[in-house]
């Protein structure tokens, strides 16, 4: 029998790729909410149109819409729930905005869910940054990058939460509704702690998608402006590799339900912003200028996502290197970079 699945934010980055895979690899009904403001969305819902998908319906509707995601989310069987505000800057300069998007949509959401398909398994792309700065680790400044001489692991579960900045404070908010939503309600949900993902169909840009806006900017000619001294080190992982991790879930949902998963590239898939412009510089072969600017609020030196919970319960690794996704992403965007200039108008 065939499922209805719902993809919020469906034609945002790690949406669009999501919604190919699932109407790539099963015969499902897909939907895609999404309210388009986010620039360059338009364009990966005109890709995926392009494809001819038969099971694939498009609503534009806001994410803070009570009424109409009720009507949405009848008969679904899987949510997937992606549309956020995403940008700590953005948070900063307007944290009403960002708190009815992230915390009162979620929370709107998660009603609908429990009134009308209330045995839907639900998923949530929740963020490292509700770890908050992290100033208690023990760090050691090299040359090109800070290094972690104390959790050789990185950041796990374990970690105790601590928001810092509006972004931080409405998406833990949201993360903390969507793990009781399991545990008052009962229903089947599942948060991942994300660190970077990298991939096709990202539009990157000064606030968010740091790796996919550097190409941007060096492919285009265009100083990088760095906040703070370039050594802060993330972890990165290609969006093939989250999907992978999503779908592991849905699979084992009796087991994963309740859970949260911090999810990332590893100690193994590590790049501080200065290393990311060496590594460009050498492939491009190419100078590229940059200019640092004061540090951002809550930016952590390092992050670094410890997946042993996911490898333990889902035998799930990344399989996609951060060079090979960079790689990747960098002749992505060289193909479509005229697109790309609408974008970054």
């Amino acid at each position: 029998m065939k499922k209805k699945i719902l993809i919020t934010g469906g034609v945002g980055f790690i949406g669009v790729n999501l919604a190919y895979h699932l109407l790539s690899k099963t015969d499902n009904f897909i939907v895609i909410y999404d309210n388009l403001s986010r620039k360059g969305v338009e364009y990966n819902l005109e890709w995926l149109k392009s494809l001819k998908y038969k099971n694939l319906k498009f609503i534009k509707g806001d994410i803070r819409d009570y009424k109409k995601l009720k009507e949405v989310v009848k008969g679904c069987s899987e949510v997937y729930h992606l549309a956020a505000q995403v940008a700590v800057t953005s948070s900063v300069k307007d944290p009403l905005d960002d708190f009815e998007i992230n915390a009162l949509g979620t929370l709107y959401l998660l009603e609908a869910i429990r009134k009308v398909c209330p045995d839907a398994t639900v998923i949530f792309a929740s963020t490292n940054k509700v770890y908050g700065e992290l100033l208690h680790l023990k760090l050691k400044e090299g040359k090109t990058r800070y290094l972690l001489t104390g959790k050789t692991k990185g950041i796990s579960e374990q970690e105790n939460l601590d928001f810092h900045s509006p972004y931080g404070c409405s998406k833990g908010t949201a993360d903390q509704y969507v793990r009781d939503y399991y545990r008052i309600y009962g229903l089947k949900t599942v948060v991942f702690r994300q660190s970077c993902i990298i991939g096709a169909h990202q539009y990157g840009n000064e606030d968010q998608g740091w790796v996919a806006h550097f190409i941007i900017k060096s492919l285009l000619d265009k100083k990088i402006n760095i906040y703070g001294n370039g050594k802060q080190v993330r972890d990165l992982l290609e969006v093939r590799d989250l999907i992978n991790a999503y779908q592991l879930s849905i699979k084992n949902i009796e087991k994963c339900k309740g859970e949260i998963f911090n999810i990332g590239g590893g100690v193994e898939n590590t790049f501080s912003l200065l290393e990311l412009i060496e590594f460009l510089e050498r492939n491009l072969n190419k100078k590229i200028e940059y200019e640092f600017f004061p540090w951002r609020p809550g930016d952590q030196k390092v992050f670094i996502s410890d997946n042993t919970k996911l490898m333990k319960d889902l035998k799930w690794k990344p399989k996609i290197s951060a060079e090979k996704g960079i790689k990747e992403l960098l002749y992505w965007i060289m193909e479509n970079i005229d697109l790309i200039k609408n974008v970054n108008r």
